[in-house]
This record gives structure tokens, sequence and C-alpha cells, in this order.
């Protein structure tokens, strides 16, 4: 028991799953605050690239 106790190759990995889901959570953040955003940024251009190869 004391062995497995001393064990810290399962806590890295415990580390690194957290470490995933606050990236993965951020993300999310950032999708919702900035998404509206940038679709938006990219119709605009879409337009004035579209208007701009009318004749």
């Amino acid at each position: 028991m004391r062995k497995f106790w001393k064990d810290e190759e399962g806590l890295t990995t415990v580390e690194y799953a957290l470490l995933l889901a606050l990236l993965v959570v951020a993300a999310l953040a950032v999708w919702t605050a900035f998404g509206g955003t940038v679709r938006n940024s990219v119709a605009q251009s879409q337009n004035a690239i579209e208007d701009a190869a009318t004749p």
C-alpha cells in the first residue's frame, strides 16, 4: 500500500486531465464571447469582396 501511495505517475494524468478541462472551458468561453463578432466580420468581408468583384 505504501508503494501505491508514493506512486505519483497517476497524479500526472489527473493534472493533465484538469488542464485539458480548463482549456476546454476557456475555449467555450471565448467562442461564446466572440463568436458573433467573428461571424459578423467574416460576413462583412465576404460582402465587400463580392461587391468589389461585381462590375
